[in-house]
């Protein structure tokens, strides 16, 4: 089943003067196992629009179905919506509060009304699968730097066993070899589990290399929406909303301008070596 978003808009302080449009008629269909990046400028939507897909805000018009269902009719169970919607914060340590690591990831499962062992089970297998060591599991999570911080937060989320999972900036502050496991470990999960990805991120490189669709939001409304290839071809547009392609596109229309023969829309470095490759070898 999908996510489903009819005619969604989103009015903070809408009655008041004060009042602002952060999403505006927002159509969307989000399938099973797909891997999206989401990206725009700092207050274009993004991070209201995610907040609506677990229930966080409500949506001032329009509808959020998720497996068939309404998630606003009023019968309608919020607390297993984010159970199997999860949200993984910008900031883990806004999600980090027991005494240690273990704890921590239990306590979702726990709130979930499980059994001890199925609980401990489920921390455990979560813990396994961000690749976090087995030394730090009773360590206190604020002494963890800060991509063991950001494993030990998306493990929480995990052991509670969503069918999607929605990551807010995951590398912000890592450097290039604590965001490149990161996204690694993101990359196995789907994988192996077959999770809904939707994946936040200022990093046009990150999103060109991981992410089979793209969801460009521009005040308050999806700009564009295709795989990363379609929506980098539009470089100048993004440019003219505070984005940019990834530099490995801006090498490649520099080498097409110079007469090489290459295809100037590669977005990764392995398509860039590609094309260099037919011209040069």
């Amino acid at each position: 089943m999908a996510i489903i978003l009819d005619h969604v808009s989103h009015v903070y302080g809408g009655d008041t003067t004060l009042s602002v449009k952060a999403l505006n008629d927002i159509n969307l269909v989000i399938p099973d196992g797909q891997f999206i990046g989401l990206i725009g400028h700092t207050g274009s939507g993004k991070s209201t629009l995610v907040q609506h897909l677990n229930g966080l805000l409500k949506a001032t018009s329009g509808s959020i179905y998720f497996n068939g269902q309404d998630i606003d009719d009023k019968d309608y169970n919020r607390k297993e919506l984010r159970s199997k919607v999860g949200l993984v914060f910008q900031y883990p340590e806004h999600q980090l509060f027991e005494s240690d690591v273990f704890s921590d990831v239990c306590f979702g499962p726990k709130n979930l009304g499980l059994s001890k062992k199925e609980t401990e089970l489920r921390a455990y297998d979560a813990l396994r699968k961000v690749g976090l060591p087995e030394e730090c599991f009773y360590q206190s999570p604020f002494d963890l730097s800060g991509g063991q911080k950001r494993r030990v937060a998306i493990a929480g989320v995990l052991a509670m066993k969503p069918e999607v999972l929605i990551l807010d900036e995951p590398t912000a502050g890592l450097d290039p070899k604590g965001r490149e496991e990161i996204l690694e470990q993101i990359v196995k999960l789907r994988e192996e589990s077959g999770i809904t990805i939707i994946l936040v991120s200022h990093s046009m490189e990150d999103v060109a290399e991981y992410v089979d669709r793209i969801l460009v939001m521009n005040h308050g409304e999806v700009m564009y929406d295709d795989v990363p290839r379609e929506v980098f071809k539009h470089y100048k547009e993004l440019e003219s909303v505070g984005l940019a392609a990834p530099q490995v596109t801006y090498i490649m229309h520099k080498l097409k301008a110079a007469g090489l023969g290459v295809d100037e829309n590669a977005t990764t470095i392995s398509e860039a070596c590609e094309e260099i490759s037919k011209v040069l070898l």
